[in-house]
């Protein structure tokens, strides 16, 4: 589908941000009808995925562009660490340490799924077109997809630690930027279908499914208990607790980065292990979601009565569709063969992470936000977790972390792997 305009209709982020505001007010006014179409629709179509995909469209219009636009940067600096605090406002630590070891398990299970399905996808094109998989030196093609292993094991830190380890081509690492956007979001749409159809896929996997209900459970009983008519007094309150954590997470994320990376050479070095200790971002998601739980100690709990978790959602909403800005449609077949190659390793994650669920049994919120731990990084993670319930947003956040610490020592085993597989 070609663009409708040669350049970006809309450029001015105000007006950009009026149209993503009224994609969300038509899919949730729409998604609230219990008649019509429209119900009939939803229960097909999760409402969280047609906040993805409504930007996606008017990117791929060529309405707005993601390139020229700072909505995403914002949604992910300010609004995100925001919701990160007001939606672990009223977690239970001890609940969540009894939802046991599978999350673990299953976020692991997707790091390995990573890890064997960049060589295996490479092994697999290369007998039907071994030109797609193949390059010399710094273009050699695994060099650049172990780029896209950094960053669907870690994040954006450990992507730039394999650009800086293997020099891919700079001229030529945009397209796997685009395989990297693509395949990701192609996938995070599959799991949130998935989300929707919980019930039938745990039924299917025999899952045990009783500490992830303990724990709605109890939020939603200490919810109840708690909730009261909010006041302008509370919506300001909530917000200064959440801004004002926004701003330290950013203070500290800032100065412990700089400081990690002007003392210690292991964290300077783009190569190193832990240079993801380097990230801003990084320390961002940490601070944020410390300050959150640590407010879950005190009186301040006691705002989720007020809807202290429903502000951190409609934030969270603002960042779902302007990650489906990202997403341009037309580009899927701009480069068919590594987009293939992006698809096959993707399957590969996909295929392994079921087999483990079904063999121990683990919950589809396991497998759904293991796998967006892996390959969507903090961005991604809370918010399918919210998906299941505002209570469990924090595991996401948790894996995600999970993911920046070996998100480097995995990408470098793949990408070793890789060159292996190009050589045969």
């Amino acid at each position: 589908m070609p663009y409708l305009f040669a350049q970006p209709l809309i450029t001015n982020d105000t007006v950009v941000f009026g149209l993503l505001a009224l994609c969300l007010g038509f899919i949730f006014y729409t998604s609230s009808l219990k008649t019509g179409f429209w119900s009939k629709f939803y229960a097909i179509v999760p409402a969280v995925l047609m906040c993805y995909l409504l930007p996606a469209i008017l990117t791929s219009t060529g309405i707005v562009s993601d390139e020229i636009s700072n909505l995403y940067f914002m949604a992910s600096r300010y609004l995100l660490p925001a919701a990160l605090v007001l939606m672990t406002l009223s977690i239970d630590i001890k609940a969540i340490s009894n939802l046991g070891s599978k999350a673990i398990i299953m976020f692991l299970t997707g790091s390995a799924g990573i890890i064997i399905g960049g060589p295996i996808a490479i092994l697999i094109v290369s007998i039907f077109s071994p030109d797609t998989v193949g390059g010399n030196d710094f273009d050699a093609i695994w060099r650049g997809l172990s780029t896209i292993a950094g960053s669907w094991i870690g994040g954006g830190a450990n992507q730039a630690a394999m650009l800086e380890i293997f020099q891919y081509n700079p001229e030529k690492y945009g397209g796997m930027v685009l395989i990297d956007i693509v395949v990701a979001n192609v996938w995070m749409a599959i799991v949130l279908l998935g989300v929707g159809k919980t019930k039938q896929i745990d039924k299917w996997l025999k899952a045990d499914t009783s500490a992830i209900e303990t724990l709605k459970i109890k939020v939603t009983e200490f919810t109840e208990k708690i909730t009261r008519v909010p006041t302008l007094n509370d919506y300001i309150i909530m917000l200064s607790l959440a801004f004002t954590a926004v701003g330290l997470a950013h203070f500290f994320g800032d100065n412990i980065s700089s400081f990690l990376t002007n003392t210690f050479e292991s964290v300077s070095d783009q190569k190193s292990f832990l240079s993801f200790l380097g990230s801003a971002f990084f320390w961002m998601v940490v601070i944020a979601t410390g300050l959150g739980i640590a407010l879950s100690f005190t009186k301040a709990k006691n705002y989720e009565g007020a809807g202290a978790s429903k502000i951190g959602g409609m934030f969270i909403y603002i960042l779902v569709a302007t990650i489906g800005m990202k997403m341009d449609l037309n580009k899927v077949l701009e480069n068919p063969g590594l987009i293939a190659v992006g698809f096959i390793w993707i399957a590969i994650h996909a295929g392994l992470m079921i087999l483990v669920a079904k063999l121990i049994r683990a919950p589809y919120f396991f497998l759904a936000v293991g796998s967006q731990a892996n390959v969507g990084g903090a961005a991604s993670a809370p918010v399918v977790a919210a998906e299941f319930h505002p209570s469990l947003t924090s595991v996401g956040v948790l894996l995600a972390v999970l993911g920046y610490v070996v998100g480097t020592g995995g990408a470098l085993l793949c990408a070793y792997l890789m060159e292996v597989a190009s050589s045969l």
